[in-house]
């Protein structure tokens, strides 16, 4: 779709066990594709939406960039905030005067939050089993 030529500026976010690569186009039309497919397409719940263009409302880019992105593993919501990531990377590289505002707005920081693993004579991470008097 896009051609090699035309410059982007590349960023990969991280959340939970998604992996997004985002190319950023400067002067574009404002599209955001997600994996080929438009992004009201792709995620279908509005607050999806509203966090994967978080980065673009903060730093006055909407419908200035186009925003390709490759993004694989985990759900709906960790891919969202994996694509903010990577976006707020790649706008830092398109203008670095976008890192304090991103930065304070806590885009630029990758979510430690992971999944807890499962524990040896628990059903879950800290789920017992069910404990009987008699």
């Amino acid at each position: 779709m896009y051609e090699s030529k035309k410059k982007y500026f590349y960023g990969t976010g991280r959340r939970k066990s998604s992996v997004a690569r985002v190319r950023v186009y400067e002067n574009g039309t404002g599209s955001i594709i997600i994996n080929g497919r438009e992004i009201d397409d792709y995620f279908g719940l509005e607050t999806l939406k509203l966090i994967v263009r978080q980065p673009l409302a903060t730093t006055d880019l909407l419908g200035k960039v186009d925003i390709v992105v490759t993004v694989c593993g985990g759900g709906v919501a960790g891919q969202a905030g994996a694509i903010r990531h990577g976006i707020s990377r790649a706008l830092v590289l398109l203008n670095p005067e976008y890192r304090a505002s991103l930065k304070a707005a806590g885009f630029m920081t990758r979510d430690p939050r992971m999944k807890e693993r499962k524990k040896y004579g628990l059903k879950g991470a800290r789920r017992a089993p069910q404990f009987s008097k008699r």
